[in-house]
Formats: structure tokens, sequence, C-alpha cells
């Protein structure tokens, strides 16, 4: 029996989309943003309860060094990707990381007042937080073309849906009896875990997904010497430009809906509110994974990026003008999940579609960029402004969600104009074929 006539692979085919040929390249990539997610939720218990220990002040100072050193650690991937050869970027950054959450599991136990240590961790597995899902996602840019990411990349986001459900339970069910050390080294067996399969999708790119011809060839290329250009390209490159602006203005609505949230939340008790919140994680997750295998794929290939960009900008748009009339707990809890949900499920897998058209220089040292630096530095400004427009203008819950709606329809018009550039490069490419 061919792959092509298994009835699996036929009932895959249709539910999702992906082609036969694509099958073991999708399953491998579930399998990698599986792992990585469930490691890093692995280690955020383990950050958040020592942050437990320390003053408000403490935190919000290491809140701001994050920032700093988000653009310390992206300029040093810059410096360092340009002297390798390209294949071996991305199994060098997850090892990398897996050595580092070894040394801090040998180190911690060696100090009499580890504080310095943790401080660190915590700031490190941050970091890591959004380091390692921007490699991943520079990764399957280059790993698959344009086409195969609308059917792929949304089955591959399931994967971080799955990641982010188990990972979790590990420490929940086991961090008594393991110890939070323990867990360090848990997460760094899992980032190990990842680099074979990693190295294995290499083979698979030509021999299954016949990418060998694809701009960002691994097997030799070297990128630009200057470690800066993804820092210049992001300001120069009116697409780049636009992917952070959309970022920004993510960012931008994930804080105002997080600080509605938590002000809405203020006359509830803390375990009704963990109960809350909890159920939150879970709605979203159920969803994001249904989205990611039901929908995503099929609507980027019907209705175009365009549309598949500008979906949840527009929803988030009208639930923010309905709050603003119905500021209720229900009406923002249910924000919050299509917010969350639809980000993973929808927005982010099309977001990284958009990287399918930017060079391999741009891909690996442009989007780290994009997505911690600019994320931190939207974390920064988006939480002063509503700080500025709550304690210092005194608006209230209704006025700032007006505001909200103003911003959710810069966002959406953004994603207008990505999407249609996006399908529009994808037409001529597919004209040029056909006059070929």
């Amino acid at each position: 029996m061919t792959l092509s006539s298994n009835p699996l692979t036929r009932l895959i085919d249709r539910v999702s989309k992906v082609h036969p040929n694509e099958l073991k390249a999708t399953i491998i990539s579930f399998a990698i943003i599986f792992i990585l997610m469930a490691s890093y939720f692995v280690l955020r218990p383990v950050r958040d309860a020592m942050a437990s220990d320390w003053s408000d002040s403490e935190v919000s100072f290491l809140w701001n060094l994050q920032f700093f050193i988000s653009i310390a650690i992206v300029s040093l991937y810059g410096l360092i990707i340009s002297k390798l050869k390209f294949k071996n970027v991305v199994p060098l950054v997850y090892t990398a990381f897996a050595v580092s959450f070894l040394a801090f599991y040998f180190l911690v136990p060696l100090f009499p007042d580890p504080t310095l240590v943790e401080k660190s961790f915590y700031v490190w597995v941050s970091a890591f937080s959004l380091f390692h899902i921007s490699v991943f996602w520079s990764f399957m840019a280059d790993t698959f073309n344009k086409e195969q990411s609308k059917r792929v990349f949304s089955i591959v986001a399931a994967g971080a849906s799955l990641g982010a459900i188990v990972g979790p339970a590990i420490p929940t069910i086991f961090a008594e009896k393991l110890g939070l050390d323990n867990l360090m080294l848990i997460a760094a067996v899992g980032l190990m875990l990842v680099v074979p399969l990693v190295i294995y999708m290499y083979r698979l790119k030509s021999e299954d997904l016949l990418n060998e011809a694809l701009e960002a060839d691994l097997s030799q290329a070297k990128l630009n010497a200057q470690w800066w250009t993804g820092f210049k390209a992001v300001v120069t490159n009116k697409t780049l430009l636009g992917i952070a602006a959309f970022i920004l203005l993510y960012v931008f609505i994930g804080s105002f809906v997080y600080f509605e949230q938590k002000n809405l939340l203020a006359d509830y008790s803390r375990a009704d509110r963990t109960q809350i919140l909890g159920s939150i994680d879970w709605i979203t997750n159920t969803l994001t994974f249904v989205l990611a295998f039901f929908v995503t794929g099929r609507m980027a290939t019907k209705l175009g990026m365009a549309a598949t960009l500008a979906l949840v900008p527009f929803i988030i748009m009208a639930g923010m003008i309905v709050l603003a009339f119905a500021p209720i707990i229900v009406v923002l809890l249910a924000l919050q999940v299509t917010r969350r949900a639809g980000n993973y499920a929808v927005t982010r897998p099309a977001r990284e579609m958009l990287f399918t058209d930017v060079t391999k220089d741009e891909r690996f040292k442009a989007k780290p960029v994009i997505d911690i630096v600019v994320y931190r530095g939207g974390d920064a400004v988006s939480g002063s402004i509503f700080a500025l427009l709550s304690e210092g203008l005194g608006l209230g819950l209704a006025a700032i969600s007006l505001v909200g709606a103003g911003i959710a329809a810069a966002w959406g018009a953004l994603a207008v104009y990505l999407g249609r550039k996006y399908d529009g490069i994808g037409e001529r490419i597919t004209a040029i074929k056909k006059e070929a």
C-alpha cells in the first residue's frame, strides 16, 4: 500500500489539507514544537515560584531589565549566526539553552544565598520564552515553501497548544516529589531531544518536501557578517516594518485586555480568580487545538491571507465596542478567550507565513528582533499607556475599551495590507510558473 493510499493519510489530507509527502515533516515539526513548549511550561512554574520570594519592586526591575537583555541576546545571536554555517544554527541554539539550564541546575545549590542566580534564571527563562519560539518559526519558514505553509503551519501550531497543556502537568503532579531543581534538568533533557529531530528535518526538507531549491539553502549558506543587519532590516524593509507594527498593535491589545481583566477580577476572591483564569486556559487551549486542525489551514488557502490575518483583529474590535457598553466579566472573558485562541490558532501561524517572503538573513536575524525586542518594548510602552489612561487621565473601563477598539481597527487595517501584499506576491509567482 502506497503512502497516498493509506486510509489514515487520506483522512488527514481531507481534514487538514496536509499532502502525503508533507505528512512526515508535519509530524516531526509538530513533535518539535510540542517538546519546546512542554519544556518551557515545565520551567515557567519554577521561575514564578522563585518570584514569590521577591518584592514587587524587585520583579518590576527584572521586567524592565528583560527588555535590555533581549536587545543584547538578539545582538549576540546575530553575531554568532553570522559566523556559522547555516545548517548548524537551529541545533546550536537549542543545545545552548539546554546547557544553560543544566548550568543553573548545578549552580543554584552551590550558593548559600542563591538569590542572584535565581534572578538570573528568572530573566533567562523569560528571554527563552520568546526566543525559542521565534527561532522555531524561522526554521519552519525556511523548511516549508509558501504554498505548503498555508496548509501545514496551523497543524504545527496545534503542537504548541498540546505542549502548553502537557507541560504544566509535570510540575503540577511531580514538583513536590522531584523538587524544583530537577524540573530544570527535565527541561534541559527535553531541549536536547529536539536537536536530532531538527537535524532530521533538514533531510526531509529535500527528500520529502522537495524544497532544496528554496532561497534559504541551509546546507552551505552563511548569513551577512554584520550582527546588526537584523535591526537595520526591521526599519528599512517595509514588509518587516509592517510585521513589527503588527506585533506592536497585538501586544497593545493584549495589554489592554490583560489590565481590564485584572481590574474586573479585583472584586473576586483569589480562589475564584484562580478558577476563572484556569477555565480560560483550558477553553483557550481546546479551541486552539480544534481551530488549528479544522479551520486555519482551510481559511488561508480558501480566503487568502488578508482575510485570515484580519479576522481576529476585527473580532476584537467588535468585542471592545461591546465591552464599552457592557463592561461585565462575562464579556471580557469571552473577549480574552477569543483573542488568545484566535492568536494561537489563526493569527500566529498566519503571521509566520509572512516570513516565507523575506530573505534568509532577514528570517533568522530580523525575526528575533521583531519577536523579542519589539515584543518586550511593546509590553513596556503599552503598560505605561494603560496606566496613563486609567490613573493619569482617570478614564473608565468604557472609555479605555473604545480606545482599544481604535487600536484593534488599526491592527485589522494593517493585517489587510500585509495579507494583500502576501497574496499578491503569491499570485505573481503562480503566473510566472504557468508562463514558464
